[in-house]
C-alpha cells in the first residue's frame, strides 16, 4: 500500500534552514509528480511546491518562492524540501503527497521561533 514518511522537521530560529525528506513506497514513485503542502494551526492546508516526475518543471507558491527548493531522487524514492530564510509564518506541519494519489502521511512539524 501507499506510504509516505516525512522527516526532518524541528525547531529553528528565524532566518535558519531545514531540509525535509519524504520517503515514498507502494507506488511507482518515478512516474508521479510530487507536492509539498503545509498546515498551520487553525488554517487550511496550503500547497507549497510541486516537482514533476522527472524533476522538471517545478512550481512554488508565492509565499515560499526564492526561499524553498524542492528536489527528488527517483533512485531513492524520496522527495526533499530545502527551506532557507525561514520565517515564523512558515511554522506548520509539512506533508508530501503524490499528485493524483489520495493519501497523506503523518507529516513533520516545523516550528520557526526565537
Amino acid at each position: 500500500q501507499v506510504q509516505l514518511v516525512e522527516s526532518g522537521g524541528g525547531l529553528v530560529q528565524p532566518g535558519g534552514s531545514l531540509r525535509l525528506s519524504c520517503a515514498a513506497s507502494g507506488f511507482t514513485f518515478s512516474t508521479y509528480s510530487m507536492d509539498w503542502h503545509r498546515q498551520a494551526p487553525g488554517k487550511e492546508r496550503e500547497w507549497v511546491a510541486r516537482i514533476s516526475y522527472d524533476g522538471n518543471p517545478i512550481y512554488y507558491s508565492d509565499s515560499v518562492k526564492g526561499r524553498f527548493t524542492i528536489t527528488r531522487d527517483n533512485a531513492k524514492n524520496t522527495v526533499y524540501l530545502q527551506m532557507n530564510s525561514l520565517k515564523p509564518e512558515d511554522s506548520a506541519v509539512y506533508y508530501c503527497k503524490a499528485v493524483l494519489i489520495n493519501y497523506w502521511g503523518q507529516g513533520t512539524q516545523v516550528t520557526v521561533s526565537s
